[in-house]
């Protein structure tokens, strides 16, 4: 197989297993495509671009929804993707240069394994126990709270759930809200960055995006098949431990030198 379809195949496999579980895709993508080699401009926007496989993973599970006339999730669904699209516009590119690294990634993934086990402590009584309950002042807030996974290792599910949770949403009602604010967001960020960026690219990478955002999409589907069926009885905290041992791998493998972080 081609060098540039296996390492399609392996990050689509990073990104479909990682996009809705709050442990970071745009990390571990960071991390696996500097291990790959494959970490220049060019990698970047495809870390963003294959995660249109993931979005349409939702699409297909939640097309009963999708496409029957909901004006109120549409609403809000607008409401709460408006700040991270506007902040992403504003300062995409200078997060791009200065976090789009192994050692800023790994902070952030030791800081939001914290702020999970500090925020999902035990059952609380939800305000809202399901999407349909949900006003578009919830949206907004859960669309603030989207905004800190500008920073890569954030985890944009990982942010939406947790501040959703924050905000008065039982678990499963902040990760299926968060499976639909991925639609539009993973959507508008890779069709930008692929506009932004086409000089990087020809007719020859299509295979390359095919076979990522097939393998992406895949992936994703039985991801989101599972989570829904975990979070009925479980916490995220497993997700939080998993986060701050990583992180602290990576940082102990860049200082002692044992990986060659770039």
């Amino acid at each position: 197989m081609d060098t540039s379809l296996l390492h399609a195949l392996i990050l689509g496999l990073v990104e479909g297993i990682t996009e809705f579980l709050p442990i970071s895709s745009t990390g571990h993508l960071i991390l696996a495509g500097n291990l790959l080699g494959f970490d220049d401009a060019r990698a970047g926007v495809f870390f963003v671009v294959i995660q249109t496989g993931a979005m349409l993973a939702v699409v297909w599970e939640y097309r009963a929804r999708f496409f029957r006339v909901d004006p109120a999730l549409w609403r809000n669904l607008v409401v709460a993707f408006v700040p991270a699209a506007v902040l992403g516009l504003a300062f995409g590119s200078m997060i791009k240069q200065v976090l789009f690294k192994p050692v800023p990634v790994a902070l952030a993934f030791i800081v939001g394994g914290v702020i999970i086990l500090l925020v999902d402590r035990g059952e609380k009584k939800a305000r809202v126990n399901d999407t349909h309950s949900m006003s578009w002042l919830d949206a907004l807030k859960v669309g603030v709270a989207q905004c800190f996974a500008l920073i890569p290792g954030t985890s944009r599910s990982g942010a939406t759930i947790i501040g959703g949770m924050l905000f008065g949403l039982s678990r499963p009602a902040a990760t299926e809200f968060s499976f639909f604010l991925a639609v539009p967001t993973l959507c508008a960020a890779g069709a930008w960055d692929l506009w932004k960026n086409r000089t990087l690219f020809s007719v020859d990478d299509l295979d390359m995006f095919a076979v990522g955002i097939t393998v992406s999409f895949a992936s994703a589907v039985v991801v989101i098949r599972w989570l829904i069926r975990y979070v009925a009885t479980h916490d995220f905290r497993p997700f939080a431990w998993y986060r701050i041992a990583f992180g602290i791998v990576v940082l102990g493998t860049a200082y002692t030198g044992a990986v060659n972080w770039k």
